[in-house]
């Protein structure tokens, strides 16, 4: 009976996934290894595997969210993490229109990646403070004076190279 249960909410999870994506026809839907929003091609990319559960519905609007907010690129670390909290709020909106209850806890999870990021790549190697960031590519420890770089990508090991 449980495999059942499962294979419904799967097919459940699959039809509504068609639906959000047929209520927003100014949008691109292509299939992907990963939920990502590309602003400036107005493309949604989805994991058709994960819309099978819950957590991929939830997915999909928040990169729905993203889109509706017309977000298409940050010029510091924390205009990114607020626009990750303003997607996720557009998402519980549009979740209610579906009748989707969004977890709160696993978005406070989904945002903490985003803090904990910034705060490794916010936290001087020399000496350890929280500092504030100069531009896309540089933070400035306003303790020791030192200077050092970090990628733009938020999917990769959060480097810190101090700068020459």
């Amino acid at each position: 009976m449980v495999a059942m249960t499962t294979q419904n909410n799967t097919s459940l999870n699959l039809q509504l996934s068609d639906t959000i994506q047929r209520d927003f026809p100014e949008l691109k839907f292509e299939e992907a290894s990963q939920f990502s929003w590309h602003g400036g091609k107005h493309v949604i990319s989805y994991n058709t595997a994960q819309l099978k559960d819950e957590r991929g519905l939830w997915a999909l609007l928040h990169e729905i969210g993203h889109a509706q907010l017309k977000h298409a690129d940050y010029t510091s670390d924390i205009e990114l993490l607020h626009m990750e909290v303003e997607a996720w709020e557009k998402a519980h909106e549009s979740a209610k229109k579906y009748g989707i209850h969004l977890d709160d806890t696993y978005i406070e999870d989904a945002l903490d990646s985003y803090r904990d990021w910034l705060h490794i790549r916010s936290t001087c190697p020399t000496c350890q403070e929280r500092c504030t960031q100069q531009d896309a590519h540089t933070y400035r420890c306003h303790n020791c004076g030192n200077s050092w770089r970090v990628t733009r990508s938020r999917h990769c090991r959060p480097y810190r190279k101090n700068k020459k």
